[in-house]
């Protein structure tokens, strides 16, 4: 069996197709380990050979963190993977990766969980200063 030439954990979902943004589909995402392959890419019982991948985008995003998002469409699925910020990923891949830098959109649900806890949070201020 090959040693991983990398792992990391990763949350994971097929639900987002080509958007790049926050919303309830990454709240609900595969949380598990990503392990990077010599000749493939393993998510919990998801394996993807880099001979089967149509296009892989490695986006460098600066949100709250600086990290990365990896988006792969193998046939008609789509399958984006978190990842937190680290040196591997600025290095050669063993798969062809394009390379962008990105920004997550608001999704309708983020935006409303927002303005909620922000309402919310200005409510127990007022709250506790109107004892």
């Amino acid at each position: 069996m090959n040693k991983p030439l990398y792992k990391c954990m990763t949350k994971a979902t097929t639900a987002e197709g080509n958007d790049l943004r926050r919303s309830f589909n990454w709240v609900i995402a595969r949380r598990a380990i990503l392990q990077v392959m010599p000749d493939a890419l393993v998510c919990g019982d998801w394996r993807i050979p880099y001979d089967k991948i149509d296009e892989a985008v490695l986006f460098s995003i600066w949100s709250t963190f600086p990290g990365f998002l990896l988006r792969v469409r193998v046939g008609g699925t789509i399958y984006q993977f978190g990842l937190n910020w680290n040196p591997f990923w600025k290095k050669e891949l063993p798969f062809t990766v394009t390379r962008e830098k990105g920004k997550l959109n608001y999704s309708a649900y983020s935006i409303i969980v927002r303005v909620f806890l922000l309402v919310y949070v200005a409510y127990m201020v007022w709250k506790h200063f109107n004892r």
